[in-house]
């Protein structure tokens, strides 16, 4: 089996390097900008850098979709692939439907679709554990749904069949864990420092925080602070210290209110 990588971003790089690792030959790397692709290339055993979207004289049977999810669209319209080839996006978001103008190009070629999405933050320079992340996989095809859960499985040892609004769903949840979890550090950050004080002392709060989390039996199990116990002298002297900031002051009015909420009904 040869992949194509169509992008040359963080995810695309992850993978076509875990994908190499699990003995899976990286054909062509895919990018507009021909020094991005030939960058990502240049890493990989044997993989040639491209910027034409004409793949059909690709050796490869799998093309993976590794672009920004409003790119979608249009990368797939453009597209020419081999026939028999298996064309897969790897959005968390997106519905597999959104390559269903793919297929319009072929004219009696046979080109399957589906879905290979890692459930994980990508970071470039950041190794990660392939085989600790989970990977869902989505087609309406028998056989592309088995080609790409065989690479899945390649990859990790947690490969689900899922269709695409639990993969919405997955997506969803991800984000409010991932990258609202994240801006509250980075804002916890700022914080500290417009008072010139250190971030570095929260990070034992963190890895405690965490660490709870993983071990409890639900997240909010959990929960400490002064919106839960509903103190309210103490929000109300957090709310005076932002009172400079309405940006602050909703983020945490917010949150203060849904946890508050949360622990009122239990």
């Amino acid at each position: 089996m040869k992949v194509t990588i169509i992008g040359a971003g963080n995810l695309a790089g992850h993978l076509a390097r875990a994908l190499e690792r699990a003995e899976v030959a990286v054909n062509e790397i895919y990018a507009r900008d021909i020094r991005k692709a030939a960058e990502l290339a240049d890493d990989l055993y044997a993989a040639v850098a491209v910027n034409s979207l004409d793949f059909t004289r690709s050796k490869s049977g799998v093309f993976f979709l590794c672009v920004s999810d409003d790119a979608l669209e249009s990368v797939a319209s453009q597209v020419l692939l081999p026939d028999g080839a298996v064309l897969a996006h790897t959005s968390g978001a997106r519905p597999l439907a959104v390559l269903d103008g793919a297929t319009s190009l072929y004219h009696g070629k046979r080109v399957d679709c589906g879905v290979f999405y890692p459930l994980q933050t990508f970071t470039r320079g950041v190794p990660v554990d392939f085989s600790r992340i989970p990977i869902l996989v989505e087609s309406e095809d028998k056989n592309a749904l088995a080609v790409l859960t065989g690479l899945a499985k390649r990859l990790s040892g947690k490969v689900l069949p899922v269709n695409s609004r639990e993969r919405l769903v997955y997506h969803v949840s991800a984000v409010f864990s991932c990258n609202f979890t994240n801006h509250l550090w980075a804002l916890s950050k700022e914080i500290l420092e417009s008072e010139h004080l250190d971030f570095e002392l929260l990070k034992p709060l963190i890895t405690e925080t965490v660490r709870k989390m993983m071990q409890a039996a639900h997240p909010a199990d959990g929960q400490t602070g002064p919106a839960m116990r509903q103190d309210t002298r103490t929000l109300n002297m957090h709310l005076d210290f932002l009172r400079d900031d309405d940006d602050l002051i909703r983020v945490y009015s917010t949150l203060t209110e849904s946890i508050s909420d949360w622990h009122r009904l239990e």
